[in-house]
């Protein structure tokens, strides 16, 4: 190594324009071996071309992180300054562009390769004037030349786009100002080339190559010309002065105006520079600073610390922060590297690899893969995670069919100019990773593969430019005369006007331009309205913040509008009843003006809430106890609706006096459930639905109307809180059926007539001929939002004759024949429809009604939508099929009353009055009646039956408190037939079981109804245990046995009527019901029990 003391340093100065490059170059080939490193790979690309010419390609290199040219016998190299092999002795070094020193993102490198790059026997630095004193402080030793510019550059003043020149460069700092512009060139000049940073060199070649050779006159380009592009420019105009820095928007400074200025007047040519009329007049003291390169001396250059430590990703990122040792000197921020490494070092894996210097060397190094796309999202960081993972393991390389798989995605030509500008980023990226060997098997391979896929996305993206900036057969068109009106206007009903033109409207704070707008006029008109839009927002936001609270409005989506314009949208927050707001995006709001007009949002979404949602509100009363205050929490948090056996214990927890308080509350305690009648209603419930789907991150599906279908919304995760954890069918569980899991429903749903308490329940159905194949196949499909289809109700299941014999055997009228007769025609008409593709009917919506179904409906949906339809006032149970039917929660407890009212006539009762007074079918009854706490029987001739369960039943079926089965074996119950528990004596009374305990489940696992198999056979032989005690008990007996009573020896009149607790002594003694002499008469009594 030499001492880099020895080293002659010379610091060569001033503007564009002056042969800097050339200079350094020509003292380059002077010396045996050199190197100079350049801002940009376009600028290292190109001198290596020239030097090739000179020296030859044996001896020459190219090293930039993309491309690299090293022949064995190389002793020139032309590279980008973060690739510089600085670990290499030459003769001389240069690096050109020196006052980047300066730059936020790459100065510290810069600063880097100043403080301690040096040539064996010659060191120079090319730049600005601006770093002289800079120089002076940190490389005292160095020798400083001053170059004068070949030409002369003047201010030439402002001009309309359309009456430059020709040979003029048009500069603005957005590609939509570029993309704007450049149409507009085209269509008044026939064409321009254009350039952007985003564009590969490639493709930048191709478009200053048009630029260069004639073919267009005029050439739109970002800051990206003011480094590393000699053209010949004759005037360059400054359609914007304020650009995005990556941090704020900002003023351009002297220097950078100056430094993008130089650009015209190549050589001994003189060049003038000026503004377009949008950007208006340079200030005069601005214009003598640029023509005469009397620039602001720089007062710092960034720094970072290169003596790294390696132990740990905490100790590399805290000694990549320390503070420079000097005042001129400011530590980076932001880095991309930094960032990246902040954002591996989270991952657990990543920290389990990274324990010792070598893995740190090599996570540090990926970490520095650039990212060419600069979207600001975690796709990169990603991706570096990846690469490391793959490289830290012993002697590990990068697996060739997940780099082909990455490279294949890119490989496409297809797509506009934004989706190519995207893929040449990332094939960018790769083409940096396949040029580190140590990385990949092949890397050869791969970096000429990924070298000809940037070629080629390139070659595509000049194509794309030409065709859409360069028309030659375009005419001319002269624009009016400046003055003569304002280029645009709004007025107050928001929509824009340029020269009389509309271009589109203002919707809230969102610009949408109109349809008839051609496309070739899209980019140009939105450059057109900006400014005027830029004054138009401010004030928009000051009415937006005075306007009153019925100018907003909350919709079934979760969207937020203010006069009918959206403005933003609702997303999860910390409760269901608190969401936090976010604005919707648009491209005219600054962080200050979203931030105003999200307070308001969230003003008066908090006024909107305690207005429409004030029974919930109100359960935060301070004079609940202890027992109603866990209530009443719970209730908060599932909106106004609990199944009971959720809160059992705290419901049995309550005083009359807290009974009370809740019931003023608003409260209501069912047998069924929890709820609140005062939010069962379409408005509060679709307010209700929103929250929730929001809260849970659920899609929002359309609810059904009166005699419609509704898809159910389709669950991702359940919402906190909720475990997810749902028992099946048939299984003993501490839930209700409601809770259990369901595979994907048929296309039927369940409704109910809006009549009163004793109102039927109907069900609607869909042809499934209607349903779409991949629907079917795919239950985890996104929500079907079809068109709602009319529903086909479906009457009670028509009497047969056997069941009318019986009825009349049992002392009751049988239905008339014309009853029976409409019944079976209703349902051969319900069949019949069913069975014919249903017809789709318009869907009305009346807003602000939010669709909400009436007392049931049967919904497609996964075994945790039942969260979010119980959050509207639903609870779930399930049929036989295993589909979620949904009753409401009033409906239910109707439905409940109703039962254990008539359940104190008999089980034939029971049956058939609901089936004439709720016009229930036995699939509805199926459905309801198990969920309830009844059990389900049928007799020899198959008729239906529902008996009252045990409290002892229940229990043993529910297993321990938990939901866990408890040992016993299912189904068997401690009762006696006679009513009495085995060995217990004295028998209990039946009355309803408390709410609190558990239905046990009265189909089983498959849906098909078979249950409890020992229960089954029990139950087929006669009347159940706890019927039998019931009947005796209520005196209600069945007019039949009492019949067959009489005609007999007298004996159950005298045994059974006198004492129900002689009977069941003497059952005790008597021979089980299945089996019973078939000959005995009371055989007869045991058939005729289930009857219809």
């Amino acid at each position: 190594m030499f001492d880099p003391s020895d080293s002659r340093v010379v610091a060569v100065l001033g503007p564009t324009n002056t042969g800097k490059t050339y200079l350094a170059i020509e003292r380059m080939l002077g010396h045996h071996s050199g190197m100079i490193g350049f801002p940009l790979r376009l600028l290292a690309r190109e001198n290596y071309d020239r030097v090739v010419k000179i020296k030859g390609a044996s001896r020459v290199a190219l090293v930039t992180g993309e491309e690299k040219i090293v022949p064995p016998g190389a002793t020139y190299f032309m590279c980008t300054v973060e690739s510089m092999p600085v670990d290499r002795d030459v003769d001389f070094l240069a690096i050109d562009e020196i006052q980047l020193c300066a730059d936020a993102e790459r100065g510290h490198i810069f600063t880097d390769r100043l403080l301690h790059a040096r040539g064996r026997n010659e060191t120079m630095f090319l730049g600005a004037e601006t770093m002289r004193p800079l120089m002076k402080k940190l490389v005292p030793d160095a020798v400083f030349e001053q170059r004068p510019r070949f030409s002369k550059l003047s201010y030439a003043g402002e001009k309309k786009i359309t009456r430059l020149p020709p040979r003029s460069a048009v500069v603005t700092f957005s590609a939509t100002d570029v993309y704007a512009m450049a149409e507009l060139l085209r269509r008044q000049r026939g064409g321009t080339a254009v350039v952007l940073g985003a564009l590969s060199p490639r493709t930048r070649n191709a478009q200053v190559g048009m630029f260069e050779a004639g073919e267009v006159d005029y050439l739109v380009a970002t800051d990206a010309i003011g480094m590393g592009l000699n053209l010949n420019l004759d005037h360059v105009a400054f359609a914007r002065l304020r650009k995005f820095d990556g941090r704020i928007p900002r003023q351009l400074t002297a220097a950078e105006i100056g430094q993008i200025a130089g650009r015209a007047g190549r050589h001994m040519n003189d060049g003038t520079f000026g503004t377009t009329a949008d950007a208006g007049p340079l200030p005069s003291e601005l214009i003598e600073v640029v023509e005469t390169h009397d620039f602001e001396m720089l007062r710092h250059v960034v720094w970072r610390n290169r003596e790294l430590d390696m132990s740990s990703p905490k100790a590399l990122q805290k000694s990549l922060q320390q503070r420079p040792p000097l005042p001129e000197m400011l530590r980076v921020r932001d880095s991309e590297d930094l960032a990246a490494l902040i954002s591996l070092s989270q991952d657990k894996e990543v920290l389990e690899l990274a324990t010792n210097p070598a893995a740190m060397r090599l996570l540090w190094d990926v970490c520095q893969v650039p990212d060419f796309r600069k979207i600001l999202s975690d796709h990169h960081s990603r991706l570096l995670g990846r690469i490391f993972k793959y490289l830290a393991a012993d002697g590990a390389r990068l697996p060739d069919d997940w780099v082909a798989a990455q490279i294949a995605r890119i490989d496409r030509i297809d797509g506009d100019i934004d989706s190519l500008v995207s893929r040449i980023a990332d094939i960018r990226t790769w083409t940096y990773i396949s040029h580190r060997g140590d990385w990949l098997e092949d890397a050869a391979g791969w970096q000429q593969k990924a070298r000809a896929i940037e070629d080629r996305l390139s070659d595509a993206l000049h194509e794309r430019l030409t065709q859409r900036f360069v028309d030659k057969r375009a005419m001319v068109l002269a624009r009016r005369n400046e003055g003569v009106e304002p280029l645009a206007t709004i007025v107050a009903s928001g929509e824009v006007m340029i020269e009389g033109e509309s271009l589109g409207r203002l919707r809230g704070f969102r610009f949408d331009l109109d349809a008839a707008v051609s496309p070739d006029h899209a980019r140009a008109s939105l450059a057109a309205v900006r400014d005027v839009l830029a004054g138009e927002i401010p004030q928009r936001i000051v009415k937006f913040e005075q306007d009153n609270d019925g100018s907003f409005l909350l919709d079934r989506e979760g969207k937020l509008t203010w006069r009918g314009a959206e403005v933003g949208r609702i997303t999860a927050g910390e409760t269901v009843l608190a969401p936090s707001v976010e604005i919707a995006a648009s491209d005219y709001l600054d962080g200050p003006g979203r931030e105003r007009l999200r307070q308001r949002l969230v003003a008066w979404l908090n006024r909107h809430l305690r207005a429409q949602l004030k029974p919930l509100f109100g359960l935060n009363a301070p004079e609940l106890s202890g027992s109603a205050r866990g209530v009443a929490y719970q209730m908060i948090e599932a909106l106004g609706l609990i199944p009971r056996h959720a809160v059992a214990r705290q419901i049995s927890a309550l005083s009359k006096a807290d009974r009370k308080v809740l019931a003023e509350l608003g409260v209501r305690i069912g047998r069924e459930s929890i709820f609140m009648p005062a939010l069962l209603n379409p408005k509060t419930a679709g307010l209700r639905s929103v929250l929730w789907a929001t809260f849970a991150g659920l899609p929002v599906a359309d609810l059904a109307g009166p005699g419609y279908e509704a898809p159910a919304p389709q669950a991702d995760a359940a919402p906190q809180g909720d475990s997810g954890s749902e028992p099946e069918a048939g299984t003993r569980a501490n839930s209700e059926p409601e809770e259990v899991s369901e595979p994907e429903a048929t296309s039927e749903a369940l409704a109910a007539s809006e009549t009163p308490a004793d109102s039927a329940l109907e069900v609607a159905q869909e042809s499934a001929a209607e349903m779409p194949a991949d629907a079917a196949a795919d239950s985890s499909a996104d929500p079907i939002l079809a068109d709602p289809v009319e529903a086909v109700p479906i009457s009670a299941d028509p009497a047969s004759d056997a069941a009318g014999d019986d009825a009349a055997a049992a002392g009751e009228a049988p239905a008339s024949g014309e009853a029976i007769a409409a019944e079976a025609a209703a349902d051969q008409t319900a069949e019949k429809e069913a069975a014919q593709p249903s017809k789709s009917a318009p869907a009305v919506r009346k807003e602000p009604d939010f669709g909400l179904p009436h007392d049931g409906m049967l919904a497609r949906s996964d075994k945790r939508s039942g969260r979010f339809f119980q959050a509207i006032g639903y609870r779930r149970f399930a049929n036989r099929s295993g589909d979620a039917v949904l009753i409401k929660a009033d409906a239910l407890e109707r439905v409940s009353n109703e039962a254990h009212k008539l359940a104190k006539e008999g089980a034939f009762a029971l049956t058939q009055g609901l089936r004439s007074r709720g016009k229930c079918g036995d699939a509805l009854l199926e459905i309801l009646l198990p969920a309830i706490r009844f059990q389900r029987s049928r007799s020899e001739d198959g008729a239906l039956a529902f008996v009252r369960k045990s409290r002892k039943t229940e229990t043993r079926n529910a297993g321990g408190p938990d939901g866990r089965p408890d040992g016993r074996s299912e189904g068997k119950s401690d009762a006696r037939p006679d009513g009495k528990r085995r060995g217990r004596g004295k028998p209990r009374s039946e009355s309803p079981a408390p709410a609190g305990e558990v239905a046990a489940a009265a189909m089983g696992a498959d849906g098909t109804g078979s249950g409890d198999a020992k229960a089954s056979r029990r139950n087929r032989g006669g009347r159940s245990r706890t019927q039998k005690f019931d009947s005796q008990k209520s005196g209600n007996q069945n007019a039949a046995h009492k019949k067959s009573a009489q005609s007999n020896s007298g004996q159950t009149k005298s045994g059974q009527a006198k004492s129900g607790h002689k009977t069941a002594g003497n059952t005790r003694r008597s021979k089980p019901a299945d089996r019973m002499d078939p000959d005995s008469p009371f055989a007869v009594l045991r058939n005729m029990s289930f009857s219809k």
